[in-house]
């Protein structure tokens, strides 16, 4: 018994060098400013940023970021502020999709 009475703190000392090795190692990257997503969408597209504005959804700061691609579109992106989500999400508008299948453009 003496040897189980050994043990019980040897095996605690290390579930708990586990758990603060795993805790540290689960580190929260810090938010995009405003300025790093303009550079990264400038970066991305290769284009020319228009203009950036945050604006909050749901308690989470997102960056609305037009540009001016070298082809001549222009994009409208989204990007979050959490560094951990997806990089920027956007559409060309410059020949954009019908807003009904198969409707004609009334003049």
């Amino acid at each position: 018994m003496s040897t189980n009475k050994k043990f019980i703190p040897v095996l605690l000392a290390s579930l708990w060098l586990g758990a603060v090795a795993t805790a540290s190692a689960q580190t929260v990257e810090p938010p995009v400013t405003l300025n790093q997503a303009v550079l990264k969408v400038q970066q991305d597209t290769g284009g020319r940023v228009l203009s950036a504005e945050p604006y909050s959804v749901d308690h989470k700061t997102r960056y609305f970021i037009k540009v001016l691609t070298p082809d001549g579109h222009v994009q409208k992106l989204v990007v979050p502020s959490e560094a951990s989500r997806n990089p920027a999400t956007g559409q060309s508008t410059k020949n954009p999709p019908p807003r009904h299948a198969g409707s004609k453009e009334k003049h």
